[in-house]
């Protein structure tokens, strides 16, 4: 019984290669078609029929699947934090002066998302500071709270359709002190605050991550002083008034870009029309950064920031109040550690 299975088997498998040979285009198939590819030696423990069925298989294409590439990622995150600490004491100290405590914390996390001509840019930039003075007291040196959101869609080549949301103030209480170490509240959580959102067109020449230009001719800015009326009217506010409503124009410029191995500069301009106001009194806001690394942790770093509106009123030492241009620097060594892909 056995042996007629064989043989039947050995007739279907003849019968398949004979129309596979017919099929060649040249005749000699078992001469040319074999030989074209390595075939192996006779493997032990084979039959003859199994053998045959091994030569035919030979003859046809294996199909080969494809599995793909990596995932393409759409997310670019990251996050770089400083710190920057300094301590000062004086004991008998001739030339005088006064001992101190000062702290300086910045953050700056951005997550970033680009799809075919999609671009969604995020970014949050939280600072604290302070000067412990043993002899004065708690002072505040820096506080801010700066968070960014911009999405575009591209309209032809370089150029894109652009909408963003900006939003300003800072974490606590701000104080200034006359000669008798008297405090008078200048600023605190919403007051002021900024929140302010636009539609409009976005440059971004080379590949955008050294340069951007934005325009938007259709900018609304809410002036939010959750505070006294004092306060309210320091700001620009009535005194009944704890928001103000802008409606105007916004150019905004960025720049980035790494001037050598170790020295990177970034820098951000914002001009800003209100329509509802007096157009031709431009509100700047202008940010520097520079850093130097000066190994894996530890860098030297300046921060600059510059800011002129005109409904701001701020006293001088006579106790004019008028518009002044603001002006802040800080400079430190700092611990610097950098989670993820961050760009500045």
């Amino acid at each position: 019984m056995k042996r007629r299975v064989n043989i039947l088997l050995t007739i279907v498998f003849l019968s398949l290669f004979s129309a596979a040979a017919f099929s060649q285009v040249k005749i000699g198939f078992w001469g040319d078609t074999i030989r074209k590819k390595k075939v192996e030696p006779i493997q032990s423990g084979l039959s003859s029929e199994q053998e045959l069925v091994r030569l035919i298989g030979l003859n046809f294409p294996t199909p080969e699947i494809d599995y793909g590439g990596p995932s393409p990622k759409f997310w670019t995150i990251g996050l770089n934090d400083e710190l920057i600490f300094s301590q000062v004491s004086l004991t008998h100290w001739a030339a005088g002066g006064s001992g101190s405590l000062a702290f300086n914390a910045y953050l700056n996390g951005m997550a970033n998302y680009a799809k075919g001509k999609m671009f969604w840019d995020n970014r949050a930039q939280l600072g604290y500071g302070f000067v412990q003075s043993f002899d004065v007291g708690y002072r505040k040196s820096e506080d801010r709270i700066i968070l960014d959101s911009k999405w575009g869609y591209q309209a032809y080549k370089k150029i894109y359709f652009s909408a963003f949301m900006n939003f300003k103030s800072q974490f606590s209480p701000g104080f200034d002190y006359n000669k008798n170490n008297e405090a008078t509240m200048k600023s605190k959580f919403l007051a002021p605050g900024y929140l302010t959102v636009g539609l409009g067109m976005d440059w971004k020449p080379g590949n955008g991550k050294v340069f951007s230009l934005n325009f938007a001719p259709l900018t609304g800015s809410m002036v939010i002083v959750a505070a006294d009326s004092a306060l309210r009217v320091k700001y620009g506010n009535k005194y009944n008034r704890p928001i103000r409503w802008e409606l105007g124009a916004q150019l905004k410029a960025t720049f980035s870009k790494a001037l050598t191995k170790d020295f990177k500069v970034a820098s951000q301009l914002s001009l800003f029309s209100d329509y509802l106001g007096t157009p031709s009194n431009i509100v700047v806001y202008w940010d520097l950064q520079a850093d130097y690394t000066l190994n894996k942790y530890f860098k030297a770093s300046l921060r600059t920031n510059l800011i002129y509106d005109d409904k701001i009123k701020i006293a001088s030492k006579e106790g004019h109040e008028c518009p002044r241009v603001q002006f802040k620097e800080v400079f430190g060594l700092s611990f610097s550690y950098t989670i993820g892909t961050y760009k500045k």
